[in-house]
């Protein structure tokens, strides 16, 4: 379905250097990019474009409005999006959306991928030993820096700074006119190797569910649309929380299966039970 088909990488930010090898490994694909293509029109991360749309509804705009532009019909496209983890407490998580679609097929297939791993942060500096904490901590300079006036500042703004000699003459610049300098990490894939990571693994991912064929009717992207909870109990054999069965669904000819006990266990631990352990 995919051998020998030209397929675009929707980025401006150098995440082909992670997703074109899988890519071309696993579907036999010609990758490419679109130069002319800017992500950035949809929302950058430092503000200066708003995202009006939320992350899975602007990953599709992203695919299609450049599969439009480079005149193809086969294109992925990533979004990335930053903040407290929904479930740890004091822990930032970065969340990535890939998105496939094929429209000589008629398919559309995302995954995504929730992770710990991410540098993402940010904080107000009153002096070098501040920042340089700070930069220790996100990994500089392998990772790059932001500097501006305050959180959310437009009017100054340095973005992809990777040299200390960079950091520290900005720094002094802004706190010359303000008093006080605000650093972040650059949260854009070519800047950011921990994220560029979790985008290689999200890649993967998608790989394996383009590869999963429908039992019915062998179209590709055969994978779990939802996850039932309900594992009992092994103590008081309740149903819990925990995921009991995975729904499988085919986007293309709507069959679905049901598979009990995806985590190869029957039963929960009483730690994990609302009832056992309120």
């Amino acid at each position: 379905m995919f051998e020998g088909r030209r397929l675009l990488i929707a980025t401006k930010h150098q995440k082909e250097s992670v997703i074109a090898p899988i890519m071309q490994r696993e579907l036999g694909v010609d990758c490419f990019v679109c130069p002319e293509f800017d992500s950035d029109l949809l929302g950058t991360f430092t503000g200066e474009m708003e995202r009006t749309d939320d992350a899975l509804t602007t990953v599709k705009n992203k695919c299609l409005q450049a599969m439009a532009l480079a005149k193809c019909d086969l294109a992925i496209a990533s979004e990335g999006s930053f903040g407290p983890h929904p479930i740890i407490f004091f822990a930032n998580a970065d969340q990535e959306i890939l998105i496939f679609i094929d429209q000589k097929n008629g398919l559309e297939i995302t995954v995504s991928e929730l992770s710990l791993s991410t540098n993402f942060n940010g904080a107000n500096v009153n002096s070098e030993n501040e920042l340089q904490a700070f930069a220790a901590d996100a990994g500089f300079s392998l990772h790059g820096l932001i500097l501006r006036k305050q959180k959310g500042d437009l009017a100054f703004m340095v973005k992809g700074i990777t040299d200390w000699e960079t950091l520290l003459s900005s720094y002094h610049k802004v706190k010359l006119d303000n008093g006080s300098a605000y650093v972040e990490t650059d949260m854009r894939a070519m800047f950011n190797p921990t994220r560029m990571k979790v985008i290689e693994t999200v890649t993967k991912k998608l790989a394996d569910k383009i590869k999963s064929l429908c039992p019915s009717c062998q179209m590709a992207g055969f994978g779990v649309v939802e996850a039932e909870q309900g594992l009992p109990c092994e103590l008081c054999g309740l149903p819990t929380r925990s995921t009991l069965a995975h729904v499988y669904r085919c986007a293309h000819c709507h069959f679905s299966l049901e598979r009990q006990y995806p985590h190869g266990k029957e039963k929960e631990d009483p730690m994990y039970c609302d009832l056992c352990n309120p």
